[in-house]
């Protein structure tokens, strides 16, 4: 009796439910739950509506208010789709309609091209500012440099090859090019190297365990020196902690240098830091590339490499191949700065811009390359690099271009082959959780983190 008599209400609060409605291809759910309409995306907006007004009066808008009203667009600029009207990433709409028009307005005139080629650099430079204060991924400068390759190649073919200069072999070197590009790409989209710790989604955090995390988690990270905001630890070991007590994890050797990531809740092996974008601990992390959304680290930081190598290469190929069309009777560095009548063909001109483009952008990966060797050669992350500036403890060389931590440099040709052989050895890293070795023994009272491998 006591059974029916309690399955009774559940059934009847299960028939009181009300069944959701589905959504047609123009409705969706918006970030407050509530029902909408893709046609009714500039109702009802106070934050633009505001911001408008103070535009118009010449008034100061406050930060905040460029938050909510990123937001409200972000999450009112969908298309139809089936089942509801999917999401766009605002972040990869700007290059797709802003290039083709300030490369184009550039080649009218020699003064709009050093304005616009000179302006674009500053404005992704103030772009990756903003995102990178406010710790969040962008798609902007993925989307920039994908869209970047495909529109010269679009122009190359369009304005360069018709002209007869370019052979079928120089075209299909070219395609090779790109197409090796777009493969090394997706190689190093891929993991880099995340540490996950399993055990946070699959077990559940007793009460001692709680007291314990409580203890030495992110709640009190005071206990341990060179903590960051994201609550990374440095390799360094805490002063306070006793030598009695030692931090171990089952399957790590001895040896190694391990450190308490607070966020991941583990114990993450040497040179491995905790990405505040991402929000992963990631193994040999070297930093957090725009370019990619990705971080590089243990797995993909070859195939970044053989990214960026092809990329150069097949610039420097592509813009001797265009300036030996537009530019018939000068060398090539001599045509770069030297080309008269360029500006008479609008052609020409929007070839000679775009050239100029792919310098600039070439430039860049080209530091960013020159960086990545010297860092190879001593054997120091970029993350180290930081580290170890901020804290004044590397030896810089070069003016600062090379910083040598000396801490795991072992010579030029054992640096490289630990780089060429990164990712081989499958990393074995166990299942932790914090576990009191013996529940019936209490947990230590120096305040130590012990894990326990299952």
């Amino acid at each position: 009796m006591t059974k029916k008599g309690s399955m009774k209400p559940a059934k009847k609060n299960k028939a009181e439910e009300p069944e959701l409605e589905p959504l047609c291809c123009c409705e969706y759910l918006d970030r407050n739950g509530e029902k909408n309409h893709v046609a009714a995306c500039l109702c009802d907006c106070q934050d633009l509506d505001e911001g408008c007004d103070r535009w118009i009066t010449c008034k100061s808008v406050q930060p905040e208010t460029y938050e909510r009203i990123m937001d409200t667009i972000s999450d009112r600029l969908r298309i139809p789709w089936l089942r509801g009207a999917r999401k766009v990433n605002v972040s990869l709409l700007p290059p797709l309609f802003l290039l083709p028009v300030f490369l184009r307005v550039a080649s009218w005139h020699f003064l709009l091209g050093v304005v616009v080629l000179t302006s674009l650099p500053v404005l992704a430079l103030w772009y990756y500012y903003l995102t990178h204060r406010r710790k969040e991924q962008t798609l902007f400068f993925l989307s920039l440099g994908l869209f970047s390759l495909g529109y010269m190649y679009y122009v190359f073919l369009q304005e360069v090859v018709p002209r007869g200069r370019v052979g079928p072999t120089q075209l299909a070197l070219l395609t090779c090019g790109l197409l090796l590009i777009l493969l090394a790409l997706c190689r190093a989209k891929k993991d880099p190297g995340y540490l996950r710790n399993p055990a946070n989604d699959d077990r559940s955090v007793s009460g001692s365990q709680t007291e314990c995390l409580n203890r030495t988690g992110p709640e009190k990270p005071k206990g341990y020196p060179g903590a960051d905001p994201a609550g990374g630890l440095n390799n360094r070991a805490p002063k306070d902690e006793p030598k009695g007590c030692p931090r171990t994890s089952a399957g790590s050797p001895a040896t190694g240098k391990e450190d308490w990531c607070a966020k991941c809740r583990l114990l993450r092996p040497a040179r491995a830091w905790h990405c505040r974008i991402c929000g992963v601990c990631v193994r040999r992390m070297d930093h957090h590339c725009v370019w990619i959304n990705s971080c590089v680290g243990e797995s993909n930081h070859q195939a970044f490499m053989l990214a960026l190598l092809i990329f150069l290469l097949t610039s420097v190929y592509g813009i001797t191949l265009t300036l030996d069309t537009i530019c018939t009777d000068r060398s090539v560095f001599t045509a770069l700065f030297y080309c008269p009548g360029v500006y008479a063909n609008y052609s020409s001109a929007l070839c000679f811009t775009c050239v100029w483009y792919s310098v600039i952008i070439m430039g860049g990966m080209a530091y960013i390359f020159l960086i990545q060797l010297i860092n190879i050669s001593y054997n120091v992350t970029e993350r180290e690099v930081q580290q170890a500036l901020r804290q004044k403890t590397g030896r810089r060389l070069l003016c600062g271009l090379i910083v040598d931590t000396g801490q795991y440099n072992r010579g030029f040709l054992r640096n490289w082959h630990q780089f060429s052989t990164l990712g081989t050895h499958p990393f074995h890293h166990p299942d932790l959780y914090v576990e009191v070795l013996n529940p019936h023994h209490p947990p230590p009272q120096c305040g130590c983190i012990w894990t326990w491998g299952r």
